[in-house]
């Protein structure tokens, strides 16, 4: 929603509140279909088909006390050394291919 309402923008809105408002007191069948069609849509999103045979069962892990135990401790790796491996690049400018 802007956070201004300009003058068109309520005409709008009113004219369509206005329309919608005579249009399900004229002819509330066309407007009571699509709403059913769009709340089953709805209500199938929400709840899937798949899910309604069956229960989710939360199965109960048995009580283990744990031990303390000591951590492993990780050898620490060693950091290689930086090196610099020479290219084969050659320094003329022209392609080699042209």
């Amino acid at each position: 929603m802007p956070r201004r309402w300009n003058a068109s923008s309520i005409i709008v809105l009113t004219l369509l509140a206005i329309g919608i408002l005579y249009g399900i007191g004229q002819h509330l069948t066309s407007f009571l279909i699509p709403i059913i069609v769009l709340g089953g849509i709805f209500l199938l999103y929400k709840y899937p088909p798949n899910t309604w045979g069956t229960r989710v069962r939360v199965r109960q892990q048995p009580y283990v006390k744990q031990t303390k135990t000591t951590p492993r401790q990780k050898p620490k790796s060693r950091r290689a050394p930086f090196r610099v491996i020479d290219g084969g690049k050659d320094d003329d400018d022209l392609p080699k291919y042209h």
